[in-house]
């Protein structure tokens, strides 16, 4: 486990106005994620773990308190320049996939790279491709692909840009569970030759238990905090 900090929460909230009251969702957070470190967010429903990866990814602004992504401190930046910092650093894996529907398998997984300004990236997307196992559908559209499928090619599409860190939610939620067990060898397995930050919100006890640290997350505050072979007075939350 790595010292150097690719993810840094410090106190941070997030509150939403809800009937005229204040709903607080995310309650005083504070942890850090050390580079090439495995980390799962768990909890019941509401417990606020899908809008805290938000914050962390920069794809939401919290009510106070800070997250510094990758040494970059987000919150005096507008939703541009977090975009950007995404696009530099970040992958995502989300349970509903988000591939465009008139694009290929493989156009899918070139999207980010070619935002990012890459002037060919059609080799990398067709290796990544390969190594999911989809190399004879790189030119399938998502119609015409599973459920699995599509989210290797999610997968795929993730680790295009080499990213620092991976954000993860829920990516087996939507799997049965034999596919689900296949996608997360996958994740794991490409995660570890990225050597990338994983950073992934689940319900799943046994996907979660494959991770180096486990924060349980109750009422917006953690109330729990697990790492592997990591003394109990080690642990900072």
């Amino acid at each position: 486990m790595s010292d150097s900090p690719v993810l840094r929460v410090e106190t941070l909230t997030k509150t939403f106005p809800s009937g005229g009251r204040t709903l607080t969702v995310i309650d005083d957070v504070s942890f850090s994620v050390g580079a090439g470190d495995t980390c799962a967010i768990v909890g019941p429903s509401g417990s606020g773990k899908t809008t805290l990866l938000g914050l962390c990814a920069g794809l939401d602004q919290p009510t106070s308190g800070t997250v510094e992504l990758c040494g970059v401190d987000l919150s005096p930046l507008d939703e541009d320049e977090r975009a950007e910092v995404r696009n530099q650093y970040v992958g995502f894996v989300f349970q509903t996939f988000r591939l465009l529907p008139t694009l290929t398998a493989l156009e899918n997984v070139m999207v980010p790279a070619e935002l990012r300004g890459d002037t060919d990236p059609q080799a990398r997307a067709a290796e990544l491709l390969d190594q999911v196992g989809l190399g004879d559908r790189l030119d399938h559209y998502p119609s015409q692909l599973s459920g699995g499928e599509r989210q290797r090619v999610a997968m795929a599409r993730a680790f295009i840009n080499r990213p620092r860190v991976l954000f993860a939610d829920e990516p087996t939620g939507n799997l049965d569970a034999e596919t689900a067990d296949r996608i997360e060898d996958l994740l794991f397995d490409l995660n570890e030759t990225a050597d990338t930050t994983l950073v992934l919100v689940t319900h799943d006890e046994e996907l979660a238990a494959q991770t180096e640290r486990v924060l349980h997350l109750r009422g917006g505050q953690v109330v729990g905090d697990e790492r592997e072979n990591v003394d109990d007075a080690q642990a900072v939350a």
